[in-house]
C-alpha cells in the first residue's frame, strides 16, 4: 500500500492551506509586527491533541533557517492513551527504548494564536526514514485521502462539534474529585438566543479569537443538554479541516479557563448527556459534484453516492476505535438519543448513522457516529476509507430508513462497548486491508490501554448499585 500512497501523494502534492487560512511563513511572523515571541512547535497525537514544545520565537526561527537543529520528540507521543501511558509492548514501549521521531515543521504555514499572548504555532509531521511516519494520525489520514484521489475523487469535510461548558475551571473540577459539576446553563436551551451572560461572553470571545487566527466558525449555538454548546465549521479539505478542529479545541479550553469555566469534550460527560462530532462529507471529481444524481428539486443520490453510503455502512462497524476510541465513547449511543444505535442510512433522518442532507450541489452525507471525544484526523480517515471501499467494490446499500431507524432490529447494531469494538477491529480483514495491519495493531494497542485503565477501577455507579444490595 505504501508504494501506491507515495505515487498518489506525488500527484496530489501538499495539503491545501485550508479554510480562510492566513497562515504565513514563520520568518515573516517572527520578523514582522505581530509581537510574536513564542512559537509552539506541535504535532497532533493519537488522541487529537497538540503535543510539542514552546520555543523562543527568534531563536527557533534562526536555528531552523540555519539548519542547526532538526526537531524531534519522543515517539511515544503518537502511541499513548489519554493519561500519557504507553503500551507495554509494540513500537512505542520499553521494548524499543522510547526513541525519538523526527519532526518536519511546515515553516510556510505558521499561524498566530490570538488566545495566547504573543504566540504562534507551527504544525509538524512525524517522520521515519525520510517518509511520513506510518503510524502518525496525519499520515493515516493523508494515505486515505491520497488513495481516494487515485480514483479521481476528492472529499470535502464540514464539522459540527458539541461540548459541555461547566462553571469553574478544570482545576476546580479536579479539586472537587470531578463531582457535583455545575453546567453553565441549567435546562434545555437548544437554539435559544437568551443566553446567560457568561455563556454569551464565552461564545463571542471564542468566535473572535478563532477568526483572528484565520479559523472562522460558521455559528455557535446552545444545544439540548444543560451547558451544551455546538460549533459548526466551514467546509474544507480534510487535513486542513482536521487541523482547524484540533486548534479549535485548544482555543476552547483556553478561553473557557480565562472566564472561570471548563469545556469538556467527553462523549458522555454525564448520564443521559451525549456530545457528538458530526462529519458532513461531500465528494467531487474534475467534473464537479459526485454524490448527486442530478440538480434540481428533489435531488437524489447518484450511483456513486449510493456506493459511498454502502461503503460507510460496511467499514464503519469494523473501524469503531477510530471514531469512538474510549470506554466512555459508548455511553453516548442509545435508542432515541440523537446518537445512532444501528448502522442505517436515510434522507434527512437524524435517527440514522448516515444522514443524506442538502440538495443540488450541496448534497452531502452526514456521518453521525463520532463523538466529541474522537480525534477528527482518525475519524475522517475511517470515513474516507469507507467511501473508497464502497466505490471501488461497487457496493449497494440496503433500503433507506424512512422512519424511526432505532426500531430496525435487522440492521447491524453499534458496538455496545470498546471491548466489543476492539474485537471486531482486530479481527477484520477489511480494516487491515484498508488501513494496513500495522496501523490496526497500533491503534488497537492504544485503545486497549483505555480498557485496562478502567478495568481495575470501582465506579460510583457500581457502589450505588451494589454497596447495600450485593
Amino acid at each position: 500500500m505504501r508504494a501506491t500512497v507515495r505515487a498518489a501523494r506525488a500527484r496530489t502534492g501538499r495539503a491545501a492551506a485550508g479554510p480562510a487560512s492566513p497562515a504565513r511563513p514563520l520568518h515573516e511572523l517572527v520578523d514582522g509586527d505581530d509581537g510574536i515571541d513564542t512559537v509552539l512547535l506541535a504535532a497532533v497525537d493519537v488522541q487529537g491533541r497538540l503535543k510539542g514544545k514552546a520555543y523562543d520565537a527568534a531563536v527557533l526561527a534562526d536555528q531552523l533557517r540555519s539548519g542547526r537543529i532538526s526537531p524531534e520528540m519522543c515517539g511515544y507521543v503518537i502511541g499513548t492513551d489519554l493519561g500519557m501511558t504507553a503500551p507495554q509492548a509494540g513500537e512505542f514501549s520499553w521494548a524499543t527504548g522510547f526513541g525519538d521521531v523526527a519532526l518536519l515543521p511546515d515553516l510556510g504555514r505558521a499561524r498566530v494564536l490570538p488566545w495566547l499572548s504573543g504566540t504562534a504555532v507551527v504544525l509538524a509531521e512525524p517522520i521515519l526514514g525520510g517518509w511520513p511516519h506510518p503510524l502518525a494520525p496525519v499520515t493515516v489520514l493523508n494515505d486515505q485521502r491520497d488513495l481516494l484521489s487515485g480514483l479521481g475523487l476528492s472529499a470535502g469535510i464540514g464539522v459540527e462539534t458539541e461540548f459541555v461548558l461547566f462553571e469553574g475551571t478544570a482545576r476546580d473540577a479536579a479539586g472537587a474529585g470531578w463531582r457535583k459539576l455545575r453546567p453553565a446553563t441549567w435546562d434545555n436551551r437548544d437554539y435559544a438566543l437568551d443566553q446567560p451572560g457568561p455563556v454569551s461572553e464565552f461564545g463571542g470571545r471564542l468566535r473572535r479569537v478563532l477568526a483572528g487566527a484565520g479559523l472562522p466558525v460558521e455559528a455557535v449555538k446552545l444545544e439540548g443538554a444543560p451547558g451544551q454548546v455546538e460549533v459548526t465549521f466551514p467546509w474544507g479539505e480534510p487535513r486542513a479541516v482536521c487541523e482547524q478542529h484540533v486548534l479549535f479545541k485548544h482555543a476552547t479550553r483556553v478561553v473557557a479557563d480565562g472566564l472561570g469555566m471548563a469545556a469538556s469534550f467527553m462523549a458522555a460527560p454525564a448520564t443521559g448527556v451525549g456530545s457528538g462530532m458530526h462529519l458532513h462529507v461531500s465528494l467531487h471529481s474534475d467534473r464537479g459534484t459526485v454524490l448527486a444524481s442530478g440538480l434540481g428539486e428533489g435531488t437524489a443520490l447518484s450511483e456513486a453516492g449510493e456506493q459511498a453510503v454502502a461503503g460507510l455502512l460496511a467499514v464503519l462497524p469494523v473501524t469503531a476505535p477510530l471514531w469512538a476510541p474510549y470506554v466512555n465513547s459508548y455511553r453516548r449511543f442509545g435508542d432515541h438519543s440523537f446518537a445512532p444505535s444501528r448502522f442505517t442510512w436515510g434522507s434527512d433522518n437524524r435517527s440514522c448513522a448516515v444522514r443524506v442532507v442538502g440538495h443540488d450541489r450541496s448534497l452531502r452525507l452526514e456521518v453521525r457516529l463520532p463523538g466529541a471525544d474522537a480525534n477528527p484526523v482518525l475519524a475522517v480517515a475511517a470515513v474516507l476509507a469507507g467511501i473508497r471501499h464502497g466505490i471501488s467494490a461497487g457496493l449497494k446499500p440496503p433500503p433507506a430508513s424512512t422512519g424511526d431507524s432505532y426500531q430496525e432490529r435487522d440492521a447491524v447494531p453499534v458496538p455496545r462497548s470498546l471491548a466489543e469494538a476492539l474485537t471486531a477491529f482486530e479481527g477484520s480483514e477489511l480494516a487491515a486491508g484498508l488501513l494496513g495491519e500495522r496501523v490496526v495493531a497500533h491503534l488497537a494497542a492504544v485503545a486497549r490501554l483505555d480498557l485496562d485503565h478502567h478495568a481495575a477501577r470501582v465506579s460510583d455507579a457500581e457502589l450505588e448499585r451494589g454497596f447495600a444490595q450485593a
